[in-house]
């Protein structure tokens, strides 16, 4: 039996195929940052960035989960661009917190779709990822601001990281993930 491809029924539904790449490459651009800092001996940032690259790639297949359950198109692609050459930690850091900048935008655009097209329970699916958002972007934005005020010790921002547990939280009420959450 043959599988046909079904094409996205609506803008709604083509945005969100597009946020599974965006998701898969948030979460190898994550395990770039991590492999950095696992190479610079900076075992508490690797473990941070690792934690982030799955959380990612959950988003990705809870969003993949969705389109299956919504009888969508739900394919798997590559993945964009990931950035791997840096010079210090800052910058690093300073990408993340763009990177969740950008997906909140991504967000934030699906859920206008979704309300454009009247539906309802694509409105109620995004709701948790726009909540998730919020931390997220506080999280980067408060561990851009320990590296700075770090002023170059790393082993500060480590110390911090294992007191405070940064990005420990997971993801309480994630919806349900393909092949089910890591």
């Amino acid at each position: 039996m043959a599988i046909l491809r079904k094409e996205p029924r609506s803008k709604f539904y083509e945005l969100l195929q597009q946020q599974v790449r965006h998701e898969f490459t948030a979460s190898q651009q994550y395990v770039a940052l991590a492999v950095w800092f696992d190479n610079a001996d900076l075992p508490q940032l690797a473990k941070f960035f690792y934690r982030q690259s799955l959380e990612e790639r959950n988003h990705a297949l809870a969003i993949t989960q969705y389109l299956m359950d919504t009888d969508s198109y739900a394919g798997i692609p590559g993945t964009g661009e990931i950035r791997n050459d840096f010079t210090e930690a800052v910058e690093l850091v300073e990408l993340a917190l763009e990177q969740e900048k950008s997906v909140t935008a991504d967000f934030r655009a699906l859920m206008k779709a979704a309300r454009d097209e009247d539906d309802y329970q694509g409105e109620q699916f995004l709701q948790w990822f726009l909540k998730e958002q919020v931390e997220e972007e506080a999280t980067m934005s408060t561990l851009l601001n320990v590296v700075r005020r770090a002023n170059g010790n790393l082993f500060e921002v480590e110390t911090y990281l294992a007191r405070e547990g940064l990005g420990d939280g997971g993801s309480a009420d994630l919806p349900p993930v393909a092949g089910g959450a890591l």
